[in-house]
């Protein structure tokens, strides 16, 4: 089932945007597929999964910068770059495959190098949502996040709360607002 609703959103993906090279560097994408974790069990899809969707949107001739099991700092860095040039393309597009999580009603995507000993340590070791929000926000046209974040916490059993009261929604990532211009 996942794999036909994969194949359908690629699907949708393609009928919205011309596949014309000549427009490449009006659209920028990042890609990170994060599936071998140091602290936590690996998943399976995440890196097949993100280099299906590059070469899907080479194919649509977006400009594609691939991460596979990346640390936070590699994840980092890439988004600092995919910002720079996505500022003024036409469409900005983050795919992310892993672990994502909620703390304090902020979302996190996780690096393979996170250990997240406490709810504290999120905002050193993971990527919050809100800064590749940002970074998408640059694009003239369209700026496009597309999570596919598993929505258990692996960390869980073993990460301390200290100052954050545990997730009120259950396993979900929190809501997420688009940022406007």
């Amino acid at each position: 089932m996942k794999r036909l609703l994969f194949s359908i959103a690629l699907a949708l993906l393609a009928s919205l945007f011309y596949n014309d090279r000549s427009f490449a560097a009006d659209r920028v994408a990042l890609v990170i597929g994060n599936g071998v974790f140091e602290k936590v069990s690996p998943l399976q899809n995440p890196s097949r999964d993100s280099v299906d969707i590059a070469r899907s949107l080479e194919r649509l001739g977006f400009q594609v910068r691939l991460l596979n099991n990346a640390s936070a700092l590699d994840m980092r860095k890439a988004l600092v770059e995919f910002g720079r040039k996505s500022d003024g393309s036409d469409i900005a597009l983050v795919f992310f495959a892993g672990h994502g999580m909620e703390v304090g009603g902020e979302n996190w995507l996780i690096p393979v190098d996170a250990e997240l000993r406490s709810d504290t340590d999120v905002e050193s070791e993971a990527v919050s949502l809100r800064s590749v929000n940002s970074q998408v926000a640059k694009a003239r046209q369209l700026g496009l996040i597309i999570l596919d974040a598993c929505r258990n916490n692996p960390f869980a059993s073993k990460m301390k709360r200290r100052f954050l009261p545990a997730p009120s929604n259950a396993g979900w990532l929190a809501p997420n607002r688009p940022i406007t211009s």
